[in-house]
């Protein structure tokens, strides 16, 4: 793998989930207190859910940012269709996929380009969420459990690539399977929806792909033999703001 440092920006089940948390939340307080040492969070780790996830497997992105135009919306359209997002004509509206202005530190080449929830392998959300509603499924999505959520909005803060929004306002026709609600926490699921019904791709590299783009290639990096990993390794990617050491599962080609 031949990645480059220095990038910046400019700019489940989930009923289980809640029940499972409150009961052994409600179990380690039964003695009125918690043991010295036990922290709430890792209490509500404990009870997150991870069914579905293949261990072996490692979702994530690569996007050739020499393919993306400047003002295509192609990508961003598709997420907001796929997602029930609404328009994204309002600053309260969720932005899960947007495009914005990269500049490599190095060279000053600057490029418009997607940025989405990165996937990382250490995410800061999940170190900072106090409930576990931030947390990491086996095969690499990073996730929010609304049911969970408590609406701190740490993880926003935490965020290096502000990928995360919140939820202002009552939500109306829902998508079934991309459940979302009022004062929760959400972003890019890397349509986990579909992957988990058996659909190997997002709705926003489907939708480059189908518009003759293909500047988003979708796939397990920890397969050797999968058009991603085949291409990370022939090619020079970088992962955005490398420096802070966090692996993200989103790498850029032609950045430098």
């Amino acid at each position: 793998m031949n990645e480059r440092p220095g990038v910046s920006l400019k700019d489940s089940p989930v009923g289980a989930s809640r029940r499972g948390f409150l009961g052994v939340a409600a179990a380690g307080l039964a003695g009125a207190m918690l043991a010295p040492g036990i922290q709430l969070i890792e209490i509500a780790r404990a009870a997150t859910p991870q069914a579905g996830a293949n261990p072996g497997v490692r979702w994530g992105m690569l996007i050739d940012t020499t393919k993306c135009a400047t003002g295509c919306t192609d990508c961003v359209t598709a997420c907001s269709t796929e997602n029930g997002l609404g328009g994204g004509t309002r600053p309260t509206d969720p932005q899960w996929l947007r495009k914005v202005e990269i500049k490599e530190i190095k060279t000053g080449r600057t490029a418009s380009v997607p940025v989405m929830c990165q996937h990382c392998a250490e995410p800061p959300c999940v170190d900072v969420c106090p409930t576990g509603a931030s947390f990491k499924r086996a095969d690499g999505i990073v996730l929010v459990d609304r049911h969970a959520c408590i609406g701190c909005r740490y993880c926003v803060m935490a965020c290096p690539y502000k990928a995360r929004s919140f939820v202002h306002e009552e939500v109306t026709d829902q998508k079934p399977d991309v459940p979302r609600g009022k004062g929760c926490v959400e972003g890019c699921t890397l349509c986990v929806h579909r992957l988990d019904q058996g659909n190997k791709t997002t709705a926003c590299a489907e939708a480059c792909t189908k518009a003759g783009h293909g500047a988003i290639v979708f796939g397990d990096l920890n397969d050797p033999d999968s058009e991603i990993s085949r291409r990370v390794r022939e090619v020079a990617s970088t992962q955005l703001r490398a420096d802070l050491r966090l692996d993200p599962g989103v790498r850029y080609q032609g950045l430098s």
